[in-house]
């Protein structure tokens, strides 16, 4: 009898979601509150706990474990075009999630979904942290969210991470500047320029870099020379194109990824040209697709897979260290490599291609 008169109270106690409802956030940062971790701000911290004393809520064993076990859940949010390069990211992820003995969730965003939709299914699924590779990392409202729901992030291959978040990258600038004096070296004067997405912060710094590579060479940046290019092959092929439509073209064209530089050895081939006889292209990150095309392609090798590992090595760690106070961001900055193949060489003269020849 005493049982069922306790069960009965039990069952008719509030609930953390009660707790959550009241002060009109997440189960998952109730809990945040009550296990003392301190990515949770101020005002949301007050909220939650004038909700607890109004409806005199006791947490139980479970709410107090369901954000605080050893189990730690780690999502991998994505929106990227490009396979190759996801492909990539996902080998590290999952490599460092087995590694450091977290459960990784994989979710992608759709673009017709909000940033609030994104964030309640993320702590709806008891998400701990999320990895945001590119373009993901450079929302700054989705971070905004994630900040605001206590979830923290890490951002891979951003150019420009806030100062309380912690990240990983390349120096993509140099990495640009180093491939375009390569090129310089090997003898060519018109080099054509596919940007990268303009929503990602790092296609700015790979144009500086090609920039100030062509400035100190005292070569001019001619914006005919220039095209938008998006990350995706389709876009390489129309900025291609739109190049090597000029009157006179560029003996080199060097693209932001390697999915676009492969479509400019497409769009050469279909024109005729040889690769690197005619004209050479070079991409950037030195994904698979680098080595799967004919020919291999130079190209800036950006260790995506082990950037990939760090951001789960360094959410992990921060996740881990939170409840002992606040945890200082981590800007890890990694190796870049020119890596040479054959998609390159120096210029020649050659005789223009007659219609109809």
């Amino acid at each position: 009898m005493t049982d069922t008169r306790s069960s009965r109270r039990q069952r008719n106690a509030p609930t953390i979601n009660d707790v959550a409802r009241v002060a009109g956030v997440s189960p998952m940062t109730v809990s945040r509150v009550i296990n003392g971790e301190q990515v949770v701000r101020p005002a949301t911290r007050e909220r939650v706990d004038e909700a607890i004393k109004a409806l005199n809520y006791a947490p139980s064993a479970a709410a107090r474990m369901l954000a605080g076990g050893d189990e730690l859940r780690v999502g991998l949010l994505y929106s990227n075009p490009s396979s190759s390069y996801l492909s990539e990211f996902l080998v590290g992820s999952l490599d460092q999630a087995s590694r450091s003995g977290v459960d990784l969730v994989v979710e992608k965003w759709d673009e017709e979904t909000s940033i609030q939709s994104v964030v309640a299914h993320l702590e709806r699924s008891r998400i701990d942290g999320v990895v945001l590779p590119p373009p993901l990392c450079d929302f700054g409202d989705l971070v905004d969210a994630l900040d605001e729901a206590g979830i923290p992030a890490v951002a891979v291959a951003t150019g420009r991470a806030p100062a309380d978040m912690s990240a990983v990258s390349i120096d993509d600038r140099r990495a640009a500047y180093e491939m375009t004096r390569h090129l310089i070296a090997l003898g060519h004067s018109r080099i054509g320029f596919i940007k990268g997405n303009p929503n990602q912060s790092a296609s700015a710094k790979r144009f500086e870099g090609y920039a100030q590579a062509l400035a100190e060479a005292g070569l001019p940046v001619l914006d005919e020379l220039v095209a938008q290019g998006l990350f995706t092959y389709r876009s390489g092929l129309d900025a291609a194109e739109q190049i090597m439509a000029l009157a006179e073209p560029p003996t080199a064209i060097f693209a932001s990824n390697d999915d676009m530089a492969a479509a400019t050895v497409a769009i050469a081939h279909r024109s005729g040209l040889d690769v690197p006889g005619d004209l050479t292209v070079c991409g950037f990150d030195d994904t698979s697709l680098a080595t799967t095309i004919w020919p291999e392609l130079t190209t800036i090798r950006q260790p995506v897979s082990e950037m990939s590992r760090a951001a789960v090595e360094l959410l992990v760690r921060r996740l881990k260290g939170r409840r002992g106070g606040a945890v200082q961001a981590e800007h890890l900055v990694m190796e870049h490599a020119l890596i040479r193949r054959q998609s390159d060489a120096a210029p020649r003269l050659r005789p223009r291609h007659r219609a109809g020849a």
